[in-house]
């Protein structure tokens, strides 16, 4: 059977000629990237394709939860329960009691008055700025916002307006220029340089206006010092990926919001529900993060962050190299020294702002500090 050529005139294999030509775009600009497998989840462990022993400093494990005992053993008891996945949509027949046992949790832990589970944080990011921005008149958005929550303003059918930086100045001027209900989204830390939201600033503007603060969470495992004002209404997104060492998302709030996203956010409705033993293990890790060891936990990272960068507000630390090269030749000298340490480039990060992005665990021991401070002092590197 003979294909002919469509309208444009292109051969049958034009495609394989724009899926070359783009991924060569991309290694010319010296952004091409792999996945790289490590042979376990704590901080000690080996590169599988060489065997080389590593510390990694890449993990978003902030609490070194992934290992935990007591998590493992819950994730092992969910499947002998309900087995290794839960077979269809939350709405259909795919939710389980220990789902729904887990946004009882996260909106105790979270002190909201209830909870909904997505897959993943950015399909939660997505869910709940599809669905809130149907009835924004704009969307206000941190320009260091998350891919997720870019993504999300995109779905979103109200326009989109870019804020500088952490600026609520800008924020304010934007809602007052606003023809209806606002809504302003931020990281509340953001994930490239480890700085924190103004929380107490953008509450204040939102109540003001009347807004609707979508905050998301995902890097936030040390208390965030900002107060929320009482007068905003708030709706909270956050991961079971990273702190809470699982997999998952979540948007907590009023219980109405929480309800309208089950109904209507496209993330939710649109897919399979998120695998029995990924939500024992949330539970599981929660408890512990909501008790004494998980405060011992929180002091512990507190204290390892203070060992690379003193008075550092989160377990984020970036090195800002950045020339795109010099960011690879740094990471790659730390990888000699057995040193796992990313180099970050565009376009995750802005053109000229290529950096090593250090991430400490509460899992790190006094000793692995020692020798990421010593590897970085070899290297000639300034943490």
């Amino acid at each position: 059977m003979q294909i002919s050529g469509g309208p444009s005139g292109r051969p049958p294999n034009a495609w394989d000629n724009i899926a070359r030509d783009a991924l060569d775009a991309v290694a010319a600009a010296n952004q091409l990237r792999r996945p790289r497998d490590l042979d376990s989840g704590a901080p000690d462990t080996v590169l599988s394709s060489t065997g080389q022993p590593v510390l990694s400093f890449a993990s978003n494990d902030y609490l070194g939860l992934t290992q935990h005992p007591a998590v493992r053993a819950a994730a092992r008891a969910a499947v002998d329960a309900y087995g290794t996945g839960s077979g269809s949509a939350r709405l259909i027949v795919g939710s389980r009691p220990v789902h729904s046992r887990l946004e009882a949790r996260i909106a105790g832990w979270r002190s909201a008055e209830a909870a909904v589970l997505f897959t993943t944080g950015y399909a939660a990011n997505l869910g709940v700025l599809d669905t809130m921005g149907r009835w924004a008149s704009v969307i206000c958005s941190d320009e260091l916002n998350h891919a997720s929550i870019i993504d999300g303003c995109r779905l979103a059918r109200a326009p989109t307006r870019v804020y500088p930086h952490r600026d609520a100045a800008a924020v304010d001027r934007l809602l007052g220029d606003a023809s209806g209900p606002g809504i302003v989204v931020s990281d509340s830390v953001f994930s490239m340089d480890g700085d924190l939201a103004p929380l107490a600033d953008l509450s204040s503007v939102c109540a003001e206006h009347g807004a609707l603060l979508i905050l998301d969470d995902a890097h936030l495992v040390l208390d965030h010092p900002e107060p929320l004002h009482p007068g905003c209404r708030v709706l909270r997104v956050g991961t079971l990926s990273k702190a809470v060492g699982s997999l998952g998302g979540f948007v907590c709030g009023p219980r109405t919001f929480t309800d309208l996203l089950v109904n209507k956010a496209r993330s939710y409705i649109f897919t399979t529900a998120a695998a029995p033993a990924a939500a024992a293990a949330a539970t599981a890790a929660i408890d512990v993060i909501d008790s004494e060891e998980g405060d011992r936990l929180k002091a512990r990272l507190r204290a390892n962050i203070d060992r690379v960068r003193p008075g550092h507000r989160s377990p984020i630390i970036p090195i800002i190299v950045g020339d795109e090269d010099q960011a690879l030749t740094a990471s790659a000298a730390l990888a000699a020294e057995g040193i796992l340490v990313p180099a970050i480039r565009p376009p995750t990060v802005p053109v000229g702002t290529s950096r090593l992005r250090v991430t400490v665990s509460a899992a790190h021991t006094g000793d692995d500090l020692k020798r990421l401070t010593e590897a970085l002092r070899g290297a000639g590197i300034d943490a």
